[in-house]
């Protein structure tokens, strides 16, 4: 029997039961399409966090205090004990003149959450306390007022720089500049309002507040350490040199003699992005393999219905069988029909899963904000066509196998 005139019959077949190949195949279909949405809603969540990590800049990296991770316990009781570890005499020795040549930029970071107020008007936010500096590392210059300046930071002023949400539930369509909030019991003066920047940000500025580090160090906090220490080098391809350069600085600042021993680690832009890449993948992945089990139910359902199918056209195997039907005819058309069923669901499956994806796409940018592109994941697609075939070959060839074994005289005489 010609592979084509098989695959012909195998359609005819399914077409006869449409109702019960359409169930048959329910499973394949939310299999396909629960794994291209994954993954495409996954491609641009990724892209939306990545860009957020580029906008800071190439040139950017971050102190932060703590041995560096290892493994999938990021907090662990001994990075705890180091979170204390970047201060003041750390500070000074980076800006010492020779001490990082290629260090542009440094600012110091403290930030915590608190609740502000303004009249009866109450907010939680998060407070940032940081230099002048942080406009243009940032890149969130005020749309009006300004940021606070040097003069401001040494003598512990209380100036804020607030977000526009914040603005918004403070004051309402009120007047905010020049005006004083509370926080922690003290009036800060509201010297600058952020423009909207919405919640696609790796960090929510519209809900933040920026003050002063050394305000926010002594009367906010009251730590004497630093969270983070942003850096910023003079050029792109000098950033792994000042990283170096940091690191030997730190040591000898903490007496550290053994790189093992450290208390502090470095991000670079390129390490958030290979991190950021590899958590997102590896949850993709899981999430893929959750639904892959959707795949397997529908591949038992296939089997199921292809056995039934067995059994009721035991005539038609045997008078194909007397009319000259090879055992390997009647194998291949029962195969060809179930990797008919499982390649239509994937195909099915497919396009509702592309639909979806660009349904929450749209929804994603348009009503929540966000920068979100629509990624057609073309691998995945291509794989859950693959995959569909295997299922259908892998779970339909005992079925045919069984129909193929059939005895044409016991086939005729069946009732």
């Amino acid at each position: 029997m010609q592979l084509k005139q098989g695959l012909k019959i195998a359609l005819k077949n399914l077409r006869v039961n449409r109702s019960r190949s359409i169930l048959t195949i329910l499973g394949i279909v939310i299999g396909i399409t629960a794994i291209i949405l994954i993954v495409s809603t996954g491609k641009g969540a990724q892209n939306l966090i990545l860009g957020q990590i580029q906008g800071f800049g190439s040139k950017m990296a971050v102190i932060i205090p703590g041995r560096e991770p290892k493994g999938a316990n990021p907090m662990s009781m001994l990075e705890l004990l180091y979170s204390d570890s970047l201060k003041e005499k750390d500070l000074e020795a980076l800006e010492k003149k020779g001490a990082v040549p290629n260090l542009m930029r440094i600012m110091p970071v403290v930030f915590g959450g608190v609740s502000a107020s303004y009249g009866s008007e109450i907010y939680r936010l998060t407070v940032f306390g940081a230099s002048d500096l942080a406009a243009e590392i940032y890149n969130i210059y005020p749309a009006t007022g300004a940021f606070f300046t040097e003069e401001d930071i040494r003598a512990n002023a209380d100036a804020a720089v607030i977000g526009a949400k914040v603005k918004e539930e403070l004051f309402g369509d009120s007047e905010a500049l020049g005006q004083k909030i509370k926080i922690k019991g003290r009036n800060f003066r509201v010297v600058g309002i952020l423009p909207q920047k919405g919640s696609g940000s790796m960090v929510n500025f519209d809900e933040a507040a920026f003050v002063p580090y050394t305000t926010a160090q002594y009367y906010l906090f009251g730590i004497k350490y630093y969270h983070r220490i942003a850096v910023e080098a003079d050029e792109e391809k000098n950033v792994d040199q000042m990283i170096s350069d940091i690191k030997t600085v730190l040591r000898s600042s903490h007496n550290i003699t053994d790189p093992e021993k450290d208390d502090f680690y470095i991000q670079s832009q390129a390490d958030m992005i290979k991190t950021v890449g590899t958590v997102t993948n590896i949850l993709t992945m899981f999430l893929v393999c959750v639904a892959g089990v959707s795949l397997l139910v529908g591949g038992v359902g296939i089997m199921n219905i292809m056995l039934v199918s067995v059994t009721e056209r035991t005539r038609e195997i045997g008078l194909r069988k007397a009319l000259g039907a090879t055992k390997k005819d009647i194998l291949v058309q029962f195969l060809l029909e179930a990797i008919a069923l499982t390649l239509s669901g994937g195909l099915i499956g497919i396009l509702m899963g592309s639909a979806f994806s660009f349904v929450v796409s749209l929804a994603l940018s348009r009503l929540a904000g966000l920068t979100w592109t629509f990624n057609f994941p073309v691998f995945a697609a291509f794989l859950g066509l693959i995959v569909s075939a295997l299922i259908g070959l892998g779970f339909g060839l005992y079925p045919a196998k069984k129909a193929a074994m059939k005895s044409p005289i016991e086939a005729l005489r069946y009732e």
